[in-house]
C-alpha cells in the first residue's frame, strides 16, 4: 500500500466506497490522516463502518468542518449529467477535489525528491540517455495508458512484457489493483496503470513519465456532457504533467492533433512513437510503429529497424490487437528495450478475461467471452476476428446503438438480444435474423440449440451490463458458467470436442 503521508494530521472526505474509494480511506489512514466516508449504498457504508472508518454523511454542510479535500471515486460525478450532492457541499466548502490518481502522483513527487537511487537506477537512465528518450533521471517511471478502447489489453500486455524481461513492474488502476494498493516502487521498476476518461477528469495530477493514447470513439457521453467533453477528459493525460514522452494513436484525428502537439512542444527530438492499425507510418521524421498485413513494423528516420510476423500470436488475434501490440512495442522501446529483448515475450502474453476469451468448444461450436465490449466500437473488433457468428448483444445501449456495426451483419447468422437495448437494437437489424430473448441464458440455450459447426457464439454485448448484472466481469463470469454447463452436458452424452 501506499500511504498518503500528505494526510498526515488532516482529515479527507472519500465519496463512493467501491475498490478504489476503499483503498483511498486505508491508505490515508496508513499515512496518519483520518478518513470520513459516504457512499450512496447503505452496505458499502457498513463495509466501511466494519473496517473502523468514520462514516459521515457528506451530503450535510456540518459534515466538512476541517475536511480538506474530497476524494472522488471514478463511478460519482462531479459534473455531468449532474453534480453528486456531496460534491456540492465539498466545493460550498472550499474543500479540493481529487482522486486516488492525484493522491499517488502527490507521494511520487515526494520518492523522486528524496533521489535516493541505487546503480540498477543510474544504469537504466544511462540506457534512456543514449536512445536519446524520456528525461534519463533515475526513479520508477509510470506510465498512464488510455483510449475508447483497447487500454486493458495494451496496459496488462505491456506489464507482462516488462516482467518477463525481469523488470520489477506493477499493474493497476482501471485495471486490477488501485494505484494505492500498490507497493512503494523500487527506483528501477515500472508502475503501469490504465487510466479511464473517469479516472482523468477528477484527477489533480498527472505526472505520468509515458502517457498513451490508444483512440478515441463516442463513449461515456452522458458523463461528460458530449463527445467534446470526453476528448477534453481524456487530452488531460498530455495536459497535467506533461509526460516526458508519449505513444499515440494517429489513427484518428484527435490523436495526430496531440501528436503533433507534444512534438512541436517537446524539446527531445523523438519523444513521441507513433502507433497505427491502418496505415504505414513510413515518413522520413519521426519514430513509428504499425501493422503491416500480418507484421508488426517499427520505422524510424526514414528507415525500417525491426519486422515481426505477429499473425499467430493466438491471444493477440483482430487488427484491434494490432494497434495494441504496437502500443506495447512503443512502450517497451521508448523505455529502453531493444527489440531482441521484447519479442519472445509476445507469444507467451495469456490475454485478458471477458475480452475475446475463448471459453470453450462444443460440438464444432467456439464458445466467446467478450463481455469486456461495452460498446459498438469494441463489439465491431470482435465481430472483424470471427465469421459465421451467433451474436449475444444487449444491456444498457450507449450513444449511437449498434448504428455503425451494420456493415457487418452479413457475418452475423442470427443475433439474440438481451436487456434494455433489445428492442432498439431488433429495430436496427431490421430483416437481419435475431430474436428478442431477454436474458443472456435464454440466448445460450437458443444459441446452442442453433448453433453449427465452424460457427461462433459470441457474446460482445456493445451495451453495459448494469441493468441485469453488476458490471461486465460478472456478465462474462455468468457466461463462462453456463458455457462450461452445456460442455460438461455435451461431454457426458459424448461429445464435446472441436
Amino acid at each position: 500500500m501506499i500511504p498518503v503521508t500528505a494526510a498526515a494530521g488532516r482529515r479527507y472526505g472519500v465519496l463512493g466506497l467501491g475498490r478504489s474509494g476503499l483503498v483511498s480511506a486505508r491508505a490515508i489512514r496508513a499515512g496518519g490522516g483520518e478518513a470520513l466516508c459516504w457512499d450512496d449504498s447503505e452496505a458499502a457504508r457498513a463495509t466501511a463502518a466494519a473496517e473502523g472508518f468514520t462514516v459521515t454523511d457528506l451530503t450535510k454542510p456540518e459534515s466538512w468542518a476541517g475536511v480538506d479535500r474530497l476524494i472522488l471515486s471514478p463511478g460519482v460525478p462531479h459534473h455531468w449529467p449532474e453534480t453528486h450532492p456531496a460534491v456540492e457541499a465539498a466545493l460550498e466548502a472550499g474543500a479540493l477535489l481529487d482522486n486516488d490518481f492525484g493522491l499517488f502522483f502527490e507521494e511520487a513527487e515526494a520518492w523522486r525528491l528524496a533521489g535516493d537511487y541505487g546503480p540498477e537506477a543510474e544504469d537504466q537512465a544511462a540506457r534512456a540517455a543514449e536512445m536519446g528518450l524520456y528525461d534519463p533521471t533515475p526513479g520508477p517511471k509510470f506510465i498512464l495508458i488510455t483510449g475508447s478502447n483497447g487500454k486493458s489489453t495494451t496496459s496488462a500486455l505491456t506489464a507482462h512484457l516488462l516482467t518477463a524481461m525481469g523488470a520489477p513492474t506493477q499493474l493497476g488502476g482501471n485495471i486490477g489493483r488501485g494505484v494505492l494498493d500498490f507497493d512503494v516502487p523500487p527506483p528501477e521498476g515500472f508502475v503501469v496503470m490504465e487510466i479511464s476518461s473517469y479516472q482523468l477528469d477528477s484527477a489533480r495530477r498527472l505526472d505520468a513519465d509515458l502517457g498513451v493514447w490508444l483512440n478515441i470513439s463516442p463513449d461515456h457521453l452522458d458523463r461528460h456532457g458530449g463527445m467534446g467533453g470526453y476528448v477534453a477528459a481524456k487530452r488531460r493525460l498530455f495536459e497535467f504533467g506533461r509526460p516526458l514522452s508519449a505513444v499515440i494513436g494517429v489513427d484518428e484525428p484527435e490523436g495526430r492533433l496531440i501528436a503533433n502537439q507534444i512534438r512541436y512542444e517537446a524539446e527531445s527530438s523523438a519523444p513521441v512513437l507513433e502507433i497505427s492499425s491502418r496505415k504505414a507510418l513510413k515518413t522520413n521524421t519521426g519514430w513509428s510503429a504499425f501493422l503491416d498485413g500480418g507484421d508488426l513494423v517499427e520505422w524510424r528516420e526514414g528507415a525500417e529497424l525491426f519486422r515481426l510476423d505477429v499473425s499467430t500470436l493466438p491471444t493477440l488475434r483482430g487488427r484491434h490487437n494490432g494497434q495494441n501490440l504496437a502500443a506495447a512495442w512503443g512502450i517497451c522501446r521508448l523505455l529502453g528495450f531493444e527489440p531482441e529483448r521484447i519479442a519472445p515475450h509476445l507469444a507467451s502474453y495469456p490475454g485478458l478475461p471477458h475480452r475475446m476469451e475463448l471459453v470453450a468448444q462444443i460440438d464444432g461450436v467456439a464458445w466467446v467471452n467478450d463481455s469486456k465490449a461495452t460498446n459498438a466500437d469494441a463489439a465491431e473488433k470482435a465481430l472483424l476476428t470471427y465469421d459465421r457468428i451467433r451474436w449475444i448483444a444487449g444491456g444498457v445501449p450507449k450513444a449511437g446503438g449498434i448504428e455503425p456495426l451494420k456493415p457487418l451483419f452479413g457475418k452475423i447468422a442470427k443475433s439474440y438480444l438481451i436487456g434494455e437495448a433489445a428492442q432498439d437494437f431488433a429495430a436496427t437489424l431490421g430483416a437481419h435474423p435475431h430474436e428478442i430473448v431477454r436474458t443472456l441464458e435464454e440466448a445460450l440455450r437458443r444459441a446452442r440449440a442453433e448453433a453449427q459447426p465452424g460457427e461462433t457464439v459470441l457474446l460482445s454485448p456493445a451495451c453495459a451490463s448494469f441493468d441485469q448484472f453488476k458490471d461486465y466481469e460478472a456478465r462474462g463470469a455468468a457466461f463462462r458458467k453456463i458455457v462450461e454447463g452445456l460442455r460438461e452436458a455435451a461431454e457426458a452424452r459424448g461429445g464435446g470436442a472441436p
